[in-house]
């Protein structure tokens, strides 16, 4: 049986992108592993600014997903480097965040596999995904994007383990 992928585009983000994070993120079960609760329209377009940024200083970010035939934003996927003083400091950070009823598709495979080959571009060597230990979804796509879990740690704000995955590029 073959099964046919679906057919994404990453575009790095526009102002407009950031109602539309807002719009897609606005879920509990999308937010259940990021805070647990929604963030504000300004917290999305200040996160959409800094996006912008890295992907003029580094060659990647954080790109909009995009369903390629009908241009509807999806969420996000991409790499940044890791912005916290804790876990991975110093290293790039590959990650994904969809809108609920976009999750079960494949899209997040798809869409981190076409970002890694940005990051191989931009010369990045090795990249980390940061996951909560409960989070299957994310987990699965780790594997799916042949990733190693490393090591566990603890985050200093919700304290919660998050396991650090690995992949060389």
């Amino acid at each position: 049986m073959t099964v046919t992928q679906p057919a994404v585009r990453l575009r790095v983000p526009t102002p407009d992108d950031a109602a539309a994070w807002h719009r897609a993120f606005d879920h509990p079960e999308v937010m259940e592993f990021h805070g647990g609760a929604s963030h504000s329209l300004a917290h999305y377009e200040e996160f959409n600014a800094r996006r912008r940024d890295h992907a003029a200083r580094h060659g990647f970010c954080l790109y909009t997903l995009l369903d390629d035939s009908s241009e509807e934003v999806l969420g996000f996927t991409g790499a940044q480097p890791w912005p916290h003083d804790w876990g991975p400091a110093g290293e790039i950070e590959i990650g994904w965040r969809l809108g609920r009823a976009h999750w079960g598709k494949g899209y997040s495979t798809v869409a981190a596999e076409a970002a890694l080959e940005r990051v191989r571009a931009a010369r990045v060597r090795h990249v980390v995904a940061m996951v909560h230990a409960r989070n299957e979804r994310s987990t699965a796509v780790t594997r799916r994007l042949g990733m190693r879990a490393a090591e566990t740690l603890v985050t200093p704000v919700s304290k919660s383990p998050a396991v650090c995955h690995r992949l060389d590029l």
